[in-house]
């Protein structure tokens, strides 16, 4: 018996429902496309030939038989499904279902799933995620919310979700990120709050954010930088400073 043989299960077709139609038809093979078996590639293979035959397989018992056959179900019969208690059905759920039924699955249990429901969400409906406990799913949301709604999430405690925030919030209201606590979050906003607001960042404990500070900072606020601790900040300033004589 060779390797490809024994890694390849292959179903019983003597006591298989579908012997006498889908088997005589061509539509499944013993070995590739088969729903009897306990593999995912073949159980794939064998809806892609006979999606009508999801339906059948909505409630088995195997959770990958479920999962694939709810690629293939209508939107009723998934909200059938909601409660189904394996998190990878419940994921295609998320996928397909209409955005208008997604509030079911807001707290789910997984975060998989939440994810994707933050990422078809109406922007308008994202707020319901914003204290998502999972900040993956923070992020997404941080990443959609509209930018005007965006101030919730300045204090969130994953620096992540605030760099995300920092890159998106207007750059009138970064003012209220520059004393951020984390140097990476306090960088994004160097390079994007108005210059007019740079002084509080030219004197930032981190170097690469004095740094981003004086690339953009007013040339009569960088003499005091001459003197700073970081040669690379030392020399920026030095080489504005020359370039403005």
């Amino acid at each position: 018996m060779d390797a490809e043989s024994v890694s390849t299960p292959k179903g019983d077709c003597t006591t298989c429902p579908h012997r006498e139609d889908r088997l005589s038809q061509g539509r499944c093979e013993p070995g590739d496309s088969c729903v009897r078996v306990m593999s995912g590639r073949q159980i794939a293979r064998f809806f892609n030939q006979n999606p009508d035959l999801a339906e059948q397989y909505a409630g088995d018992e195997f959770w990958e038989r479920r999962a694939i056959a709810a690629r293939y179900l209508s939107r009723k019969r998934l909200l059938e499904m909601l409660d189904d208690p394996d998190e990878v059905v419940r994921r295609v759920l998320a996928y397909r279902l209409p955005v208008d039924a997604l509030d079911a699955l807001v707290k789910d249990p997984d975060r998989e799933v939440r994810i994707t429901v933050a990422d078809r969400l109406p922007a308008n409906k994202l707020e319901v995620l914003v204290s998502d406990e999972d900040y993956l799913v923070r992020q997404y949301v941080a990443k959609r919310l509209p930018a005007g709604r965006l101030f919730r999430m300045i204090p969130d405690p994953e620096r992540e979700v605030r760099k995300v925030v920092a890159q998106r919030l207007p750059p009138e209201s970064l003012g209220l990120m520059v004393y951020d606590a984390d140097p990476d979050v306090r960088l994004v906003v160097a390079r994007r709050i108005d210059p007019s607001e740079l002084k509080p960042l030219l004197q930032d404990n981190d170097w690469r954010v004095r740094f981003a500070a004086c690339e953009r900072a007013s040339i009569e606020d960088l003499e005091p930088l001459l003197a700073d601790e970081d040669e690379d900040v030392r020399m920026l300033v030095t080489g504005r400073l020359e370039a403005n004589k």
